[in-house]
């Protein structure tokens, strides 16, 4: 059984920063690509980035390029997301995700499995 489990969210100032880390467990060999998704009150679930399993690219949303850097532990089975400048609009339940060969980490409704998410709160 595949298990996401998100941790590293919390409440800070404008400006600051927030690491999130996702360990996976379970079947994890067959993962396509491995992800970040968010979704704030009231707003549709949306990619942030995303990396491939087998290549390493990356892969990012245009609000979070240059503040945002996604990477993988593969010995810790780990997927991070290291988050900068943060501002009040990055403010969401943030979701690790992961999808299988033939899945998609570009939109929401291409991934196979998803955690239970990181709420992660920026104050101006």
């Amino acid at each position: 059984q595949v298990q996401l489990v998100e941790s590293g969210g919390g409440s800070v100032q404008a400006g600051g920063s927030l690491r999130l880390s996702c360990a996976a467990s379970g079947y994890t060999n067959g993962y396509y690509c491995m992800g970040w998704f968010r979704q704030a009150p009231g707003k549709e679930r949306e990619r942030v980035a995303h990396i491939s399993i087998g290549s390493s690219r990356t892969y990012y949303a245009d609000s979070v390029k240059g503040r945002f850097t996604i990477s993988q532990d593969n010995a810790k089975n780990t997927l991070y997301l290291q988050m900068s400048s943060l501002t009040p609009e990055d403010t969401a339940m943030y979701y690790c995700a992961a999808a299988r060969s033939g899945g998609s980490c570009q939109r929401s409704d291409g991934v196979n499995y998803w955690g239970k998410g990181t709420l992660v709160s920026i104050s101006s």
